[in-house]
């Protein structure tokens, strides 16, 4: 059975360092989300992301092409819409077991298209929650913005706000999310899912 491992957590959780540090740990396949949003400085196209125009897509949304839309987010920034998509592509054809990186909205939408009938023998999914001090994440988020060459400090304050709905307890319980992984030393967190995900 091939394991998806999902991680996710709020904005500036460390889950961006986590996830590329069990790339270079772990023998797995990874894969990469598509999004509209603009690219930071520092990040890669095809590395981060895959960074695409919103009008390409929009073509995702369009038959034929949405059968291949696994889920969409659609997010009403200070600068726009952004979306954010989970696309079915050559990334998921690899037989060893796949790391993926998303939100909880994601997560359950991945979820729900990996447990369905003609899948689910198949697939194991392992949701992995990353979490840390708000203060702290916080720190964190403004002095990430700040290295910017155009600080958005508005959206970073509005993504900030929105990950406290987003990341509810009521909604992580709904996933039966419950395990959660702290990340106050990062070298232990990441042991810690290590010795989780290979249970």
């Amino acid at each position: 059975m091939k394991k998806i491992i999902y991680i996710m957590g709020k904005s500036a959780s460390g889950k961006d360092t986590i996830y590329k540090e069990l790339i270079r740990i772990l023998d797995v396949d990874t894969y990469l989300m598509y999004t509209t949003r603009p690219i930071r400085k520092g990040e890669v196209n095809g590395e981060t992301y895959h960074f695409i125009s919103y009008e390409d897509m929009q073509e995702y949304k369009i038959e034929p092409k949405n059968v291949d839309l696994i889920e969409v987010r659609s997010y009403n920034t200070v600068h726009g819409i952004w979306e954010y998509a989970t696309i079915k592509d050559v990334q998921l054809k690899g037989k060893k077991d796949l790391l993926m990186m998303g939100t909880l909205e994601s997560y359950e939408k991945v979820k729900k298209f990996f447990m369905q009938d003609s899948l689910k023998s198949e697939y194991k999914i392992i949701p992995v929650y990353v979490e840390i001090d708000d203060g702290i994440r916080l720190q964190r988020a403004l002095k990430r913005e700040q290295m910017q060459e155009n600080p958005k400090y508005k959206e970073m304050c509005r993504r900030f706000l929105s990950d406290e709905q987003d990341f509810s307890e009521d909604k992580l319980l709904k996933n039966n999310i419950t395990k959660r992984f702290k990340n106050d030393d990062i070298s232990q967190c990441i042991e810690e899912i290590i010795e989780y995900i290979k249970k």
